[in-house]
């Protein structure tokens, strides 16, 4: 059973970033080569299809719900279901295939990279907001809400990367 408090702060965060898209208004600026076609509303759209998916299962290579999810996988998958461009499969990849942004600028919908093998971007998850991010953790884990400043991750911090313009 999810705690009260959660759910009320989830549910908090949810409409904070549904009236943070109905206030914004759309850049001018045409999209760049490595953005996505997805604009401020998808941002919230990725936020709210990622939270759908807490306590999903933890599946080695698992890209699905109904089996469960990696960190690439569930990354791809969200961002399969919020947009008709594709979105690469492999971690890596996807940090290749993304745009620099710093730490300082993160926005919901953004992605975080970090080294937890030894190798650059060997794990990514979904940033929501507030230091949050959702990540499929580890063999035996379910897909959940981590800080970046839990010393585990900020130590292995990477990179930010964006696929919205």
């Amino acid at each position: 059973m999810i705690p009260a408090a959660f759910t009320q702060r989830l549910l908090t965060l949810c409409l904070t970033l549904l009236l943070a898209a109905c206030a914004h208004t759309p850049s001018s600026r045409p999209p760049t080569t490595h953005t996505f076609e997805l604009d401020e509303q998808r941002r919230s759209a990725v936020v709210l299809s990622a939270l759908s998916l807490l306590d999903t299962p933890y599946r080695y290579g698992g890209h699905k719900p109904s089996t469960g999810f990696d960190c690439s996988g569930l990354v791809h998958y969200v961002f399969s279901q919020e947009s008709s461009s594709p979105v690469p499969r492999r971690t890596s990849d996807q940090a290749g295939a993304a745009r620099r942004v710093s730490r300082s600028q993160l926005r919901p919908g953004d992605l975080v990279f970090f080294n937890t093998l030894g190798t650059p971007n060997s794990h990514v998850g979904i940033y929501i907001g507030k230091q949050q991010f959702i990540n499929a953790p580890s063999s035996g884990g379910r897909v959940r809400i981590d800080s970046l400043d839990n010393p585990y991750f900020a130590k292995r911090f990477e990179t930010a990367r964006t696929f919205f313009d």
